[in-house]
């Protein structure tokens, strides 16, 4: 019994990352590559804005359980970086997939972010232009195409809550708790969510029933 329990615990593999993980790991690499040397866990605190150094050694600890790095009690500044990605690349949150024609259900705005554990992907560290906040969906849809967005690309996406006119946008509209890939006009008093596909009619609905939740910053094409 003990001993399958243990093949059972061996074949789980990795957890997740959790967000302030994933930050806590690339402040450490971002703060090596411009120091040459590693930060400490003040350091720590103070660029990525968490409250204590308790909290962080909370999630180092984890972060080395997990494989991520290796600390050397004896050596100050000994955190060492396991596995490292190559610095040219960034990981982000792959959250699913979002409609670039008619809406389709996803989960409720305010659990978007949770979903970023479930799966990361590598993207160039270009296109995220600095937004540590990036998140990846991937389309549904062929709405988009005329933007060259096609069904199945993906499209980084950097986390906002406004918009100006013109910009491509996904959106939530709270009373079909739906979300939709469009580029965004406001219109006096209503808005208008136009696809970029001549065969398609854009989406018209009231200023309070949107919310924005990203603005895209690129595409990954899928052959």
């Amino acid at each position: 019994m003990v001993q399958r329990q243990a093949t059972s615990l061996r074949r789980r593999g990795p957890r997740p990352l959790s967000q302030r993980q994933r930050r806590i790991l690339e402040f450490i690499d971002t703060f090596a590559e411009d120091k040459g040397y590693a930060p400490s866990i003040r350091d720590i605190v103070k660029g990525c804005s968490i409250s204590s150094t308790s909290v962080v050694d909370y999630n180092l600890r984890i972060l080395e359980r997990e494989g991520h790095l290796r600390r050397d009690a004896e050596v100050s500044r000994g955190i060492v970086r396991l596995g490292q990605q190559r610095r040219d690349k960034l990981a982000v949150p792959l959250m699913g997939q979002i409609a670039a024609g008619q809406p389709i259900p996803v989960p409720a705005a305010d659990t978007w972010s949770s979903l970023g554990s479930v799966e990361t992907m590598e993207v160039p560290r270009e296109l995220a232009r600095g937004h540590s906040d990036a998140f990846a969906l991937r389309v549904k849809g062929t709405s988009m195409i005329d933007a060259l967005i096609n069904d199945g690309d993906i499209v980084l996406m950097q986390a906002a809550q406004s918009a100006s006119d013109g910009d491509m946008v996904a959106v939530w509209l709270k009373d079909e708790q739906e979300v939709t890939l469009k580029k965004i006009f406001y219109e006096g008093n209503r808005v208008r969510l136009q696809p970029a596909n001549s065969q398609m009619q854009p989406i018209y609905t009231r200023p309070e029933n949107v919310e924005v939740q990203g603005k895209v910053l690129g595409v990954i094409r899928q052959m």
